[in-house]
């Protein structure tokens, strides 16, 4: 097993098995006031929206790791992704001739929209974009964030997106559009007011999900018997 892609591998199923397990939370305790830290992540307390981000998330990671274990079988490692260096733009001296137009561009990944592509149509974006910025999508899509993680994990997961082309600036800017609508929902739900959502501390997250990212489950998500006491 190549090295890079044997580290990929390990990250994808963490993520993997913290998904599946956010999804039998979500199920069971949404509507519980200590989820609040997963619904301000994710912008929303609806169960249909968040159940949908988390079904694409896990598909995309499962599109991944079919594209790692397929390169695996033939031997063939992950390379790095170099920063791209972009040159400032500067004005045209004199008028330039109208150009043909561009062919259309592929469909952008819009973490707020609910649609859930297929399988196949996750390998070839796979296939197509840096191994970086799939993980990125995933974390946008699973609430990846680093208070909901062990340091290491989170340090796997910042390396990850340095060496393969993902960005950190990007997850910041969605979690913050994502908090925003949240504190907008918050504020018509006084249910929720009690709660402090902000309180990322570890023993609270592993009250709400079971346990940290990256370290093994001490608790099982809560199954319906707990939700209904």
């Amino acid at each position: 097993m190549p090295e890079r892609l044997a580290a990929l591998l390990q990250v994808v199923r963490v993520l993997l098995g913290h998904g599946r397990r956010l999804v039998e939370t979500a199920t069971a305790g949404a509507a519980s006031p200590p989820f609040a830290i997963v619904a301000a992540v994710l912008g929303t307390y609806n169960l249909p929206s968040i159940l949908a981000r988390l079904q694409r998330g896990i598909l995309r990671l499962i599109a991944l790791e079919n594209y790692l274990l397929a390169r695996a079988e033939k031997g063939r490692d992950i390379a790095f992704v170099a920063p791209r260096d972009r040159a400032p733009a500067s004005p045209p001296e004199e008028p330039q001739p109208a150009r043909t137009p561009a062919p259309p561009r592929r469909h952008r990944f819009d973490p707020d929209a609910l649609h859930i592509p297929t399988l196949k149509e996750l390998e070839a974006e796979v296939r197509r974009r840096p191994i970086g910025r799939t993980i990125a999508y995933i974390c946008m899509d699973l609430a990846v964030i680093p208070g909901f993680c062990t340091g290491a994990f989170w340090n796997d997961i910042f390396q990850t997106l340095q060496d393969y082309g993902g960005s950190l600036s990007a997850l910041y800017a969605v979690r913050g559009r994502r908090e925003s609508a949240y504190r907008q929902e918050r504020d018509r739900r006084p249910d929720t007011w009690d709660w402090d959502w902000r309180d990322l501390r570890p023993p609270t997250v592993r009250q709400v999900l079971g346990c940290l990212i990256g370290e093994a489950p001490t608790l099982d998500p809560p199954g319906p018997r707990a939700a209904a006491a």
